[in-house]
Formats: structure tokens, C-alpha cells, sequence
């Protein structure tokens, strides 16, 4: 049983509900927005620079005429996922719904930058099957563990290390780089004007 089936099976997804297929398919959608659904999906540590990443582009995509929109994984949590803990099968929950929604602009047309942490593989791996393998772009925000901690903009590491953040995702949590990434980024190596043109560059086959 896949991941996917896995988690439907313990949600107990009900017996005797069906979908209902709409109209307006995607192709239709995109040559009315202009442009293919896409996930940019930003992964990497705590003050890798994602959600800056992903605030930088969605102004350049949305002056360039591109219709976008980013969902935070902070954000996320404060809305539609803040029922949810950081318990391994709450995180991975909180990875499904949202890729799910990302999903569903996708399919609206809408370009989605995605800014999560993400730390591990499998749950990357099922959000790319949630988006679908054509519409999924993974960039891995490499920037290093180090100057993450230095930077530290909300004070999470300094809480970690002393003990009040348990399984915090690079000090006592694992982080699983991405193996295949479609694009890599270090922040403290590049410039946020640099970054951002690297990932819109990424974006510019779905522009029609």
C-alpha cells in the first residue's frame, strides 16, 4: 500500500462518496489565465530565506502579469492546518492539506510557490504526487545550517537549544536533502534579486 493509501485508509475516507467531474478542464483554465498551473515547492531549514524567496517572487511573477500565490508554511498553521501538532503524522498531515490546496490553484490556473520546510522525502514525495509530477518543481534552498541558526530572524534555534522547541528540524530533528532537486539555492551566496531571478527563470515554460 502506497503512502497516499496509506493515509486515506487511516482517515477513514468515506465508502459511498464520489467525485463529480467538472466542465472546465485545466487547458481551457491556463489559455484564460495566460499561463500553466504550476508548485514551486521551496524546502529547506528554518532561515533559509524561503518565505522571502517566495514573497520576492511572488511580486516579480504578479508584475510580470503571472497570477500567483504563495502559501507559507507558518502561515498555513495559523489557518487550515492550526489544528495540527509536529508529531511525525501531523506533519505529514500538515505537508498533504497543503499540497492539496496548492492542487487546487493549480488547477485554477495559478502559479503556487510553496514555502516549507519539508525535511523529509517521503512527505516531499507525496506532495508530488498530490500536485501531480508535471506541475511539481522542487527547489531545495540550500542555504547552510550554520548561518541559519546565525541568522535566526524568529529565535526558533535559540529555543531549541535550550529545550524548549523538541525535534526541531536541524538541531534534533533530521533535515533529508533533496536528492534530484530541479533547482539549488544557497542565500548566502546569492543575492535575494539573484534567487529570485533563478526561480522565475524555472518558471518560464508554464508563461504562455
Amino acid at each position: 500500500m502506497g503512502k497516499l493509501e496509506q493515509i486515506a485508509a487511516a482517515g477513514g475516507v468515506a465508502q459511498h462518496i464520489f467525485p463529480h467531474a467538472g466542465h472546465i478542464g485545466k487547458a481551457q483554465r491556463s489559455v484564460l489565465a495566460g499561463q500553466q498551473g504550476a508548485t514551486l515547492w521551496l524546502t529547506g531549514l528554518s532561515g533559509a530565506g524561503k518565505s522571502t524567496l517566495a514573497y520576492a517572487l511572488e511580486r516579480r511573477l504578479l508584475a510580470e502579469g503571472h497570477l500567483s500565490c504563495v502559501l507559507d508554511g507558518d502561515n498555513m498553521r495559523h489557518h487550515l492546518n492550526g489544528d495540527l501538532g509536529f508529531s511525525p503524522r501531523d506533519r505529514q498531515e500538515n505537508i498533504r492539506r497543503s499540497a492539496v490546496v496548492a492542487r487546487l490553484m493549480n488547477d485554477a490556473g495559478m502559479m503556487v510557490i510553496c514555502a516549507f520546510i519539508s525535511p523529509l522525502r517521503g512527505d516531499r514525495e507525496m506532495a508530488r504526487q498530490i500536485i501531480g509530477s508535471d506541475n511539481f518543481i522542487e527547489a531545495y534552498i540550500s542555504t547552510p545550517c550554520a548561518l541559519c541558526e546565525e541568522r535566526d530572524p524568529k529565535g526558533l534555534y535559540r529555543k531549541a537549544r535550550a529545550g524548549l522547541i523538541p525535534a526541531f528540524t536541524g538541531v534534533s530533528a533530521p533535515y533529508e536533502v533533496p536528492l534530484a532537486p530541479a533547482l539549488t539555492l544557497d542565500t548566502g551566496t546569492l543575492s535575494l534579486d539573484q534567487a529570485c531571478e533563478r526561480l522565475f527563470q524555472q518558471l518560464r515554460p508554464c508563461f504562455i
